[in-house]
């Protein structure tokens, strides 16, 4: 049986697969941490939990998120996130430009990428260097 919840494959394998499949994956990652960022900081009702989850998933959070990030990137991640970034999804939201959409798509996609390569403390690394003051990674 594989290990669903802890993945690891080789870059062979991941470079193997497409740009926008490692942001499907990614994006769930990401929105899994958020989530939990929400739900350990505690004190709000389920109805909050879902909005501000989704006002932090959004495209131009995870832009955002992607402009503070780059910095702390080493030249294997930066490649992953442009990866993504330059991907050609067949749609773009209506409430996100494709500029926007490309970062958020570059984010998902490293984050798809780390993932699957079983670099969780590395994931859980830069988001808590982007999303906690004076964390570094």
């Amino acid at each position: 049986m594989n290990d669903y919840l802890h993945p690891v494959m080789t870059e062979k394998q991941i470079n193997a697969m497409s740009a926008l499949a490692l942001a499907h994956i990614g994006d769930a990652v990401f929105e899994l941490l958020i989530r939990t960022r929400l739900c350990v900081s505690g004190g709000t009702t389920n109805g909050r939990l879902h909005r501000d989850t989704v006002a932090l998933v959004c495209a131009s959070a995870q832009a955002e998120f992607a402009d503070r990030m780059l910095p702390h990137l080493t030249e294997a991640e930066n490649a992953y996130y442009h990866r993504g970034r330059n991907a050609h999804p067949h749609s773009v939201p209506k409430n996100a430009s494709p500029v926007v959409y490309a970062k958020a798509t570059g984010v998902e996609t490293l984050f798809g990428a780390l993932y699957l390569l079983g670099q969780q403390e590395r994931i859980a690394a830069l988001f808590a260097a982007v999303t906690e003051e004076d964390h570094a990674v």
